[in-house]
């Protein structure tokens, strides 16, 4: 349904997406997952025909992008991450306003009434959209997404400002919409992307980092030799202890997830398993394990692991092989 080849795009002198490609199966929910950065939003972009690339090409149903946009754009809805509504407007003539876009006018009136029972606004389509919440207003932007029923969703942070019982809303929503349409999330929120998606492509400075299945990616992942491990303490005191456990090879600081203990993801030598000696010397350096896990692996865990393998390490960890 989507063909992605090549994809390149540099604003300047910056590259923002480097020789980017995929396919995008009809009812797949493909997640998009990337830092601050990474090139999703410009990834989007180009598939929705906001923007150009430098190079490469996007064929929606087999419309080119670049020669067919009108063709390729009618199969397209589009949720921005921030949705531009007209407040002075009531919704159900926003609704018609789309239509008029969109140049939906045959049976126009069911059309509306089926989409609005479908996203759960039908009892507010006479109010303004200033009155509405954030969580009908966000529930008004699938709306208009949806209109002129097309074939691939393309949803930017769909969830972005909504409580978490809206979250729960919308994520329902979209495994409801995708048993009808192909489907594109972006998101910051890893368990969204785990909850919503059958695919994760993990984008990392332009480029596809990964493309898989969740499942897929965790075993890529999981390995005896490997875990993440929540440690209480400075970080270069647990690296002290660390280093004093014999076949660690590598230990990475992902993150910090409770006041002074953070993520590690820790490697050793693939023969070995290193819990116990783990356990023990940071018992003796009186530093808390506050929990480990490895054969669990969360897309969390993927996407650390992932990011963390693209940090260059440093001279002193290169040099001495076995040595924190």
């Amino acid at each position: 349904m989507i063909h992605v080849q090549g994809l390149t795009k540099r604003y300047g002198d910056k590259l923002a997406l480097d020789n980017v490609s995929f396919d995008v199966q009809r009812g797949e929910v493909l997640g998009l997952l990337g830092l601050n950065g990474a090139g999703k939003s410009t990834t989007m972009n180009i598939l929705t025909g906001y923007i150009g690339a430098t190079s490469g090409s996007v064929t929606i149903g087999g419309h080119e992008m670049a020669r067919e946009p009108i063709a390729a754009k009618r199969l397209i809805g589009y949720l921005p991450e921030q949705l531009a509504l007209y407040t002075d407007m009531l919704v159900r003539e926003y609704l018609d306003f789309v239509c008029d876009l969109k140049q939906v006018h045959k049976d126009r009136g069911e059309h509306l009434v089926r989409i609005c029972e479908r996203v759960g606004i039908a009892q507010v389509t006479g109010r303004m959209i200033r009155n509405l919440s954030r969580g009908y207003r966000q529930r008004l932007g699938f709306a208009q997404a949806l209109i002129g029923d097309p074939q691939v969703l393309i949803l930017d942070e769909p969830t972005a400002g909504l409580d978490p019982s809206q979250i729960l809303e919308i994520r329902t929503m979209i495994k409801e919409l995708g048993q009808s349409c192909t489907i594109i999330v972006s998101s910051h929120v890893l368990s969204e992307i785990q909850a919503i998606c059958s695919r994760v492509i993990v984008l990392y400075g332009g480029r596809v980092l990964a493309d898989d299945t969740p499942d897929n990616l965790a075993r890529t992942v999981q390995a005896a030799h490997r875990m993440v491990a929540r440690i209480q303490g400075a970080p270069p005191q647990v690296r002290a202890a660390l280093s004093a456990v014999a076949g660690i090879e590598r230990v990475t600081v992902l993150a910090q997830r409770e006041a002074n203990a953070c993520d590690y993801a820790i490697e050793s030598s693939p023969e070995l398993d290193i819990r116990a000696d783990l356990f023990r010397a940071l018992a003796r350096a009186d530093l808390p394990l506050l929990g480990t896990h490895g054969n669990e692996t969360s897309l969390e865990d993927i996407f650390l692991h992932l990011i963390a393998a693209q940090q260059p390490r440093p001279a002193t960890e290169a040099s001495h092989a076995g040595h924190i």
